[in-house]
């Protein structure tokens, strides 16, 4: 498949842009700066300002699907904002393009235990807050769209830098709620994130569906 990444030199993207080149997919990543993608036979480069949904959906076009793991950086004072920004006018060009396979790699504050979300939870870290509350927004919005055939993808609870599990290609699913193991962790590396991904583009098990996974 031709398959577009959108933040593809970001933590999760990188990892996805390698693992959909090493099955064999043609990847277009979309970045701000071409140099700090890994060069692969397989692997285009474009640098395009997001927030431009013509110049994207131009890039885009013909694609099989996107997969957007756009993050407006944990550390802008204006995360909330340019999340949403960006992630609409991702959208936009998406539907533009006439793409119709959208996955979008979110985050894990708007799983919910106990009927409530984790980001409105008392001990939700406040440095992420802001991007957390705007990822739980966009999938409002994202759930209204029926142009798409989209998929969003919320992470484990545990899932940043640091974790040195690596690739292992085993997880576990779930839908609303986090997946624990045996001793009550929500965890998975980054490298079997990009695996999810992957195999969701390639199955096609949760159109229109939020979707969780961990070990």
């Amino acid at each position: 498949m031709k398959v577009v990444v959108i933040g593809a030199t970001g933590f999760v993207g990188k990892n996805l842009v390698n693992e959909l080149a090493n099955r064999g997919h043609q990847v277009l990543a979309i970045v701000r700066n071409t140099e700090k993608v890994d060069a692969k036979e397989n692997v285009e480069t474009k640098s395009i300002d997001i927030t431009n949904s013509d110049e994207l959906k131009h890039a885009i076009e013909g694609a099989d699907a996107v997969i957007s793991a756009f993050n407006a950086g944990w550390t802008n004072p204006n995360l909330y904002h340019d999340f949403i920004e960006g992630a609409e006018s991702i959208q936009k060009a998406v539907i533009e393009a006439g793409v119709k396979r959208f996955i979008v790699i979110g985050g894990a504050g708007s799983l919910y235990i106990d009927g409530k979300q984790l980001v409105d939870g008392i001990d939700f870290p406040e440095n992420i807050k802001p991007g957390a509350t705007a990822a739980r927004d966009y999938l409002e919005t994202l759930k209204k769209e029926n142009n798409l055939d989209w998929t969003y993808f919320s992470p484990a609870i545990e899932m940043h830098p640091g974790i040195e599990i690596g690739r292992t290609g085993h997880y576990r699913l779930g839908l609303e709620n986090p997946v624990f193991d045996e001793n009550g962790h929500s965890i998975l590396s980054v490298e079997d994130v990009a695996v999810v991904i992957a195999d969701e583009l390639e199955q096609s098990k949760h159109v229109k569906q939020r979707f969780t996974a961990a070990y």
